[in-house]
């Protein structure tokens, strides 16, 4: 098994481990860090999905500021109240739903009215439960569906006077870390006893059956209501303010009231009244009465027209969950190119499209949660990712520029475009250029060869800079002195211009260069310099494991030759005539310094005379026998 194989395949199970928690936790109800973030993303899903038509079941007779305003203010006398049950009565509605806290005395008068006028109608009237501030917690060994119910320390309950001539239910409302409405909880529970909320008890009394309690559901009237953890019922908005059909307490009360509206309707009764506090924020709209986010939950109840978000979706999620963290980590560890990028960023595409179609669908699919299981794993295998490539793109660098430094840089930039040069030795014309210390064998021996290699590495590095300023290439060190191409990677008319002139410049620097070692150095070294113009073989040599890439052949032979002349005449450079004609007549052998020639001349190892130049700078040179 390979390092990057080990490690994706590390990656994926921790990756998967880490979304399998999450989908537990989240299936059970344990994730409550993700509800703003879920909340958040909710309502981006409702804005996007549009308002919708409200359903005609359902109708709001709203205490607003106008009725307020006509009676003298807001809270309503019991009287007033009764009168308005006792108008919306005579119409024949299925349900009066009375969302208003009956908890304190009134009038006898006005009290006896209002409980008079919810024997008109089936009625049922709002309770509160009051709820501690620590956050409920599960006990060991008690029941998990009784455990998951809101937890109360007590319920305001309506006096007893209206309790005998109505039903009564909880109006509390789950919201988020915003103050959204989420959910409308269908039970309530203190230590003593269970309640219903006050949209069952509405819906109960309106298909008139009593629900039937399932574990993750209940059923009314026959059909069955999907219910979330603790027997929360989803809410989706149908739009902003006044969606739900909605007509003023004081037009009821002044007898102007559409029949249609109220006949054979579930008629909820509460205050919209400016300051009365009874406000949630909604997506749709920052202040939405808390009347019609009941009635909204009495419709989904009675139409079925509410978004499905139970256990099952929540196994959903889970499964969607650990899937996305496990391809997004498997893209990542595929490909990190351009590829792989897109590839993530069409899967995520994908999801969300597939997110908002359930949603569309009222299929409430979580969507903070697959980015919380994928994420965090994804950005972390990444990142180790981009850590370990850059290491290693660091450690390839250096060993690069370390391999580098064994061969020229034009040869290098060839060879990276042309990995296949001279792997078939080719003929060619070139100039070659031999320079070599004299002296410097002897030196060793008096000095020490350990303080001399900083006379030979700074030699070298002069040779090094004037080669590759006049286009040359240096195939090879030959410990105190250098062999130079001009003709490789590809040969042009200049070569030889430059080869001349890279003579004349290694010339002045070596001579300057010698001038300021110490006077027991410089009295001992010299140079000589050998050049010459003809055919070549470039070629590499080596076995597999190792090559260089060089020149060989007679012309080769010739230039290394040529300064032992030069060291003959006393003369720093010696020069074929072959090269300088080959340079012309604009060469700088012949601006700079003093030329003498041309000689014909017998060179070691060759049958035939050489036509051989002589040059030295101005200054008579610093050549040495050597």
């Amino acid at each position: 098994m390979t390092g990057r194989t080990f490690q994706t395949l590390t990656a994926l199970v921790l990756a998967a481990l880490w979304a399998l928690a999450l989908g537990i936790g989240h299936w059970r109800g344990d994730t409550q860090f993700l509800d703003r973030a879920e909340g958040a993303l909710t309502d981006l899903r409702l804005l996007a999905r549009g308002e919708r038509a409200a359903p005609d079941s359902v109708t709001i007779v709203a205490i607003d500021d106008d009725t307020a305003a006509k009676r003298g203010g807001y809270p309503l006398p019991r009287a007033d109240l009764a009168a308005i049950v006792e108008q919306i009565a005579r119409f024949e509605p299925r349900v009066i739903a009375v969302d208003v806290l009956l908890i304190d005395r009134g009038s006898d008068q006005g009290d006896a009215a209002l409980a008079r006028a919810f024997d008109r109608r089936p009625t049922v009237i709002a309770s509160a439960a009051v709820f501690p501030e620590a956050t409920q917690l599960m006990e060991a060994g008690e029941n998990e569906l009784l455990a998951r119910l809101p937890l109360a320390e007590k319920f305001l309950l309506p006096r007893q006077a209206f309790a005998d001539h109505a039903a009564v239910g909880v109006v509390n409302l789950t919201t988020d870390k915003a103050g959204t409405p989420r959910a409308a909880p269908m039970l309530f529970r203190t230590a003593e006893q269970v309640e219903l909320s006050f949209p069952l008890r509405v819906a109960a009394l309106a298909d008139g059956a009593e629900p039937t309690l399932e574990a993750d559901s209940l059923t009314l009237a026959g059909r069955r209501i999907a219910m979330d953890i603790g027997h929360a019922l989803p809410l989706s908005f149908y739009g902003r303010r006044g969606t739900v059909r909605t007509i003023s307490a004081a037009s009821v009360l002044n007898g102007n009231i559409d029949q249609e509206a109220v006949r054979d309707r579930i008629v909820v009764i509460g205050a919209t009244v400016t300051g009365g506090g009874d406000v949630f924020p909604t997506p749709f709209d920052p202040v939405m009465p808390g009347v019609e986010v009941i009635a909204t939950a009495i419709a989904h109840l009675t139409t079925g027209d509410g978004i499905l978000r139970d256990r099952s979706t929540r196994a959903i999620d889970a499964v969607l969950a650990i899937v996305l963290t496990l391809l997004l980590t498997g893209l990542l560890a595929w490909r990190r190119s351009a590829v792989g990028l897109l590839s993530i960023g069409a899967v995520l595409v994908i999801w969300m499209i597939a997110n908002y179609v359930a949603f569309s669908h009222n299929v409430w699919l979580s969507a903070a949660l697959p980015v919380a299981a994928a994420a965090p794993p994804a950005i972390l295998f990444g990142a180790i990712q981009l850590w370990l490539n850059r290491r290693q793109a660091q450690y390839f660098a250096g060993k690069n520029e370390l391999l580098q430094q064994f061969q020229a840089p034009a040869l290098r930039k060839w060879l990276t475009v042309n990995p296949q040069f001279l792997l078939v030795p080719v003929h060619q014309d070139a100039a070659i250029v031999f320079v070599d210390l004299s002296g410097f064998t002897s030196l060793s021996e008096t000095h020490g060869m350990d303080a001399m290699l900083e006379v030979l590495k700074d030699f070298h590095t002069l040779v090094d800079r004037e080669v590759v300023a006049h286009g040359g290439v240096i195939t090879n060190f030959l410990g105190d002195g250098a062999m130079i191409l001009f003709g490789l990677p590809e040969s042009t008319e200049d070569d030889a211009r430059n080869a001349a002139l890279c003579c004349v410049e290694l010339c002045k620097c070596i001579e300057r260069w010698i001038e300021t070692l110490p006077p027991s150095i410089a009295s001992q070294i010299g140079f000589k310099v050998g050049a010459h113009f003809g055919p070549i073989i470039a070629s590499r040599l080596g076995g597999g494991s190792y090559q260089h890439i060089t020149a060989t052949g007679d012309s080769v032979n010739v230039a290394s030759r040529l300064m032992e002349v030069a060291a003959k005449h006393g003369t720093e450079l010696a020069v074929s005539d072959d090269l300088l004609r080959k340079a012309g007549p604009q060469c700088a052998l012949f601006e700079f310094g003093i030329l003498t020639g041309p000689r014909e001349t017998q060179i070691r190892g060759r049958s035939g005379a050489l036509s051989v130049w002589l040059w030295r700078t101005d200054s008579g040179g610093t050549m040495k026998a050597g």
